[in-house]
């Protein structure tokens, strides 16, 4: 049985590269390929993989975009956001599969084969422990995945408002989260974050196209 041929969309390569060796061992059931979503897909891919770090969420428009590709074969969300009505929105917006972050590699690997043969949508984490896994921009110095999400969208410019609807997140986790990131990285205020930010990773490196309805509902 060949390979599934998997792309991950995200647009920071320390995320595209933090799975790339979350799944190295499994070279012989899934093979990373690089999907640039500002340009035409060369070739088929059997799942684009959509990774909610510092991304709308799998009720976006570009999931939707994803799901229409014809180069595209099925397209899964990668997210913490387990809310049922979220899911549900994402599996009618034309993701074909919704799968937690916290799955170590080899279940993400048959929830992955799963998907692909048409058979189970969604999948949890069952025991409800968190299995921290990839990598993420600010890991080194300590910042944890949802902390380092914040930090990149308070790079981008995004007011807490809009960080709340991006990451599915309450006002209140949001500004939690964004204190927790002063304390690690020894800032005060907004303006210094910012600055840290761009010194060290969070701005995406690459521009990914936005269209003009993109954003959770």
């Amino acid at each position: 049985m060949s390979p599934l041929l998997l792309s991950l969309v995200d647009d920071y390569e320390v995320v595209v590269q933090g799975l790339a060796a979350m799944l190295r061992n499994h070279d012989d059931r899934v093979q990373i390929v690089e999907l640039d979503i500002n340009t035409a897909v060369s070739g088929h891919v059997d799942i684009a993989l959509y990774d909610s770090f510092a991304n709308p969420q799998g009720d976006s428009a570009q999931v939707r975009e994803l799901a229409a590709n014809p180069y595209v074969g099925k397209t899964v969300v990668y997210t913490w956001n387990f809310d049922e009505q979220r899911i549900a929105r994402a599996l009618a917006n034309g993701a074909d599969g919704y799968v937690s972050k916290s799955l170590p590699a080899t279940k993400l690997v048959e929830a992955l084969e799963a998907i692909q043969r048409g058979e189970q949508q969604v999948h949890k984490l069952g025991d409800g422990s968190k299995i921290v896994a990839g990598d993420w921009p600010g890991r080194e110095e300590g910042l944890t995945q949802r902390e380092a999400e914040v930090l990149a969208l308070i790079t981008q410019g995004l007011s807490n408002v809009e960080i709340a609807e991006r990451s599915a997140l309450s006002i209140n986790s949001v500004k939690t989260y964004i204190r927790g990131c002063y304390r690690r990285i020894g800032v005060a205020s907004r303006s210094q974050a910012v600055l840290w930010g761009v010194e060290h990773g969070f701005l995406p490196d690459r521009s990914r196209h936005q269209p003009a309805d993109s954003g959770s509902r």
